[in-house]
């Protein structure tokens, strides 16, 4: 009994090393969602940042679903979502954009390479808009409603297996 009890300290041990091992390999979901969803656009007015292609205030987008993507020139998913985006505005979907921390002969040349999908582009030099979504990062794309609530958020690029439910939640939305 008393050997049995010497044992014991051990089999503790590695019992809370096998628990903290499968703990460790559990897959996670680190993505941060905005708690926005669901709740109407907070109030903006963005300056152009490119030269014939007007701003984006939180009127622009109320009146007929859209988009809202958030990105920016240096940023390389975006780079990756661009075929994506042209591929919804083919579908007839309008999409705003709001660049993040950027500047206007950047998002020029972005446009120029990438296409440009987008009826309206924002100038968020501070991410204060980006934060008020509840934006974490670049790329991501919201559908906002003809009300302007934004009832989904679509978290990184968009790849050619979302244009699909893009496509749906923007006619959902109308």
């Amino acid at each position: 009994m008393r050997r049995w009890l010497l044992w014991l300290p051990l089999a503790v041990f590695a019992l809370a090393m096998a628990f903290a091992v499968r703990e460790l390999r559990k897959p996670t979901d680190r993505t941060v969602y905005s708690a926005m969803v669901g709740k109407p656009l907070p109030t903006f007015d963005l300056p152009p940042i490119v030269a014939g292609k007007p701003g984006l205030s939180t009127a622009d987008v109320q009146g007929q679903p859209r988009l809202l993507n958030i990105f920016a020139s240096w940023c390389v998913p975006c780079i990756a979502e661009a075929p994506q985006l042209m591929k919804l505005k083919a579908m007839g979907i309008p999409i705003d954009a709001i660049a993040i921390r950027d500047t206007g002969p950047a998002i020029r040349q972005f446009l120029a390479r990438n296409g440009d999908p987008y009826t309206r582009i924002g100038d968020d030099r501070d991410s204060q808009v980006q934060l008020a979504l509840g934006s974490s990062g670049v790329p991501e794309t919201f559908v906002i409603d003809a009300r302007g609530v934004i009832v989904k958020q679509h978290v990184g690029d968009i790849r050619d297996d979302d244009v699909a439910d893009l496509a749906a939640a923007w006619r959902a939305a109308r």
